[in-house]
């Protein structure tokens, strides 16, 4: 089950959406399949001969992460699951997780690292971190960083000097660890903008 995994906290139960078809589809919305939670990360509607319109799916899943590719037929029903976005601060992490606080009702809530999106980019006191719930069983299913976060280069090679195309790259560190490719220009020392849904490099921060 996928509740064992996490802690819950207490607040007020909400109702299920009812039972969809395949026309409700968007991306970021959650269903119910094979006893599992997934999110919509991308879908197509199509034609199959004189049938109904079907869709094909790009879907995560809430319990392994793995990401599966499904198709579902015209008349299909899916299970809507309805989930919330709350706003959350990173505290800290310790032998235990990561530990978040709502930024509202400050009460908090430990995740574990398969349930972050890019912890790699995670620091101490880092706001507009959005933790997503299941509605109904107050389970927090994932927890999303800013699309756009600003990181200091601890170390990279040296740049070369009046190369500004920014169409060669290296790889560089970042003040959190984690491992970013930049253009040749880019020096040791200095602040970038991290895309943190595709790990790669922004620009420079201003």
């Amino acid at each position: 089950m996928i509740a064992d995994k996490f802690h819950v906290i207490s607040q007020p139960k909400r109702n299920l959406l009812p039972m969809a078809t395949v026309a409700d589809f968007k991306r970021g919305l959650c269903i119910e399949m094979n006893k599992d939670l997934f999110i919509v990360l991308e879908f197509l509607r199509f034609q199959s001969g004189r049938g109904a319109s079907n869709v094909r799916t790009k879907l995560k899943s809430l319990s392994t992460g793995k990401i599966i590719d499904h198709t579902f037929g015209g008349s299909e029903n899916i299970n809507i699951q309805t989930i919330e976005r709350r706003p959350h601060q990173f505290l800290y992490k310790d032998e235990g997780g990561y530990n978040f606080m709502h930024q509202q009702t400050y009460e908090q809530v430990l995740l574990g690292e398969d349930l972050i999106d890019s912890p790699e980019y995670l620091k101490d006191g880092m706001e507009g971190i959005e933790i997503v719930f299941h509605a109904e069983k107050e389970t927090p299913l994932y927890a999303e960083l800013p699309e756009i976060v600003e990181v200091e280069i601890t170390y990279t090679e040296p740049g070369l000097k009046g190369d500004s195309s920014g169409g060669s790259l290296k790889p560089a560190t970042v003040d959190n660890g984690a491992k970013v490719m930049v253009p040749l220009f880019i020096e040791q020392g200095e602040r970038i903008k991290v895309n943190t849904r595709t790990k790669e490099y922004k620009e420079r921060a201003k």
